[in-house]
């Protein structure tokens, strides 16, 4: 068995750990090891047998352990460090999405990993899905005519809760340190990822004249309410309208607008839809391939890595152009529905779930559709 250690296993890592009881109990790896400035309950480790060691130096922690494969889902800002340390000590590393805070970050992974020689799988799960080559084979067919453009939205319910989850949430820094923690970089990160990998624009140079609309609705410094629009380096429109601030959950999904039909990929369900005038919808739903899983067959040699840093180099472009942007603007307390239950504050948008289809469906920037608190003041180019 593969000897794994989970970097990071509050939070998000309890998915991780979830994932790795699975895999466990299939006898592909066992837990050797849980990197932590928390010590992780004994509950939480129940199935794990023998139980992992734990401590919150990672370096030491593979030297005893022999762990060939580390699982980083620790703050953004320290993505990098202990990416570069994990693969120093000659460990494999599954490191979460966005991989990191900023684009000179990333490229200090992308060469530390390059330079000890070993295997970065970045945790875009979208990108494991089959449902991307079964519509860039769609688009390569023909069966919608020539692609005009690609349009995401995105749309969830999130409390105050979810912003004091951690003392990083909702931050775009903490104490001069980048964090980007914002509805497109991070929880929506899927949407952007999807419809650079769909376009086939991944590439460092794939990307330009990224356009901005950065709104929050909870009293927090990211965007929580947000829109962009950019062009690949294939002549592609791409949109991505996204907010936290829903009625209610809304499956994610992005619109590949051709001139003789569309294709509507909800990528959180691997559905692929098929729409042309005058015939049936065509669905189909597509098998996913976990990244952990994959990771494991890449370092045995069975497999290619699904989601190398490489593939990713386009997103970190779009979330530096984040970065850098003017801070995302306020919108006002009398254009929300706000109320609290059970000490948790719930902040809506009347009427944004049809204003970020409407982005997806037309290409356009909420200050184009007409939203009353979208005022557009810069550009990010």
């Amino acid at each position: 068995m593969t000897g794994v250690i989970l970097a990071g296993a509050h939070g998000h890592g309890r998915r991780h750990l979830d994932n790795l009881r699975r895999a466990a109990a299939s006898g592909t790896v066992r837990l050797a090891g849980v990197c932590d400035l928390r010590p992780v309950d004994e509950a939480s480790l129940t199935g794990f047998d023998p139980a992992p060691e734990q401590s919150p130096d990672l370096p030491g922690l593979i030297d005893r352990t022999g762990a060939e494969i580390v699982i980083v889902a620790t703050p953004i800002p320290t993505h990098a460090d202990l990416t570069l340390a994990a693969v120093a000590r000659g460990a494999h590393v599954l490191l979460e999405k966005p991989p990191a805070a900023t684009y000179a970050d990333f490229e200090r992974i992308a060469a530390g990993v390059r330079d000890a020689g070993r295997a970065c799988q970045i945790g875009f799960q979208s990108l494991g899905s089959e449902a991307i080559p079964a519509v860039r084979a769609l688009i390569a067919d023909g069966a919608i005519g020539r692609v005009r453009g690609i349009g995401a939205a995105g749309a969830w319910q999130r409390t105050s809760a979810y912003f004091a989850r951690a003392p990083w949430a909702g931050r775009r820094r903490v104490d001069g340190t980048d964090v980007v923690d914002g509805a497109l970089t991070n929880p929506f990160a899927h949407a952007l990822a999807t419809a650079l990998a769909v376009d086939g624009a991944e590439g460092p140079d794939d990307v330009a004249d990224v356009e901005l609309e950065l709104f929050h609705a909870f009293p927090i410094e990211s965007d929580d309410t947000s829109c962009l629009r950019l062009r690949t380096s294939h002549g592609t429109v791409v949109t991505v309208a996204v907010t936290l601030c829903a009625p209610r959950r809304n499956e994610p999904y992005l619109i590949v607008h051709g001139e003789e039909g569309r294709v509507v990929l909800t990528y959180t369900r691997d559905e692929v839809r098929l729409e042309r005038p005058g015939r049936d919808p065509l669905v189909s739903v597509h098998p996913r391939t976990d990244l952990l899983d994959n990771l494991l067959a890449h370092v045995r040699g069975d497999a290619g890595l699904l989601v190398p840093p490489e593939r990713t180099a386009a997103f970190m472009r779009v979330l530096d152009a984040v970065r850098t942007a003017p801070d995302p603007l306020p919108i006002p307390d009398g254009r929300q529905r706000v109320s609290d239950v059970d000490g948790v504050r719930h902040r809506e948008l009347p009427g944004i779930e049809a204003l970020v289809a409407a982005s997806a469906e037309r290409l356009a920037l909420f200050s184009e559709l007409d939203a009353a608190w979208a005022v557009r003041e810069e550009v990010a180019g």
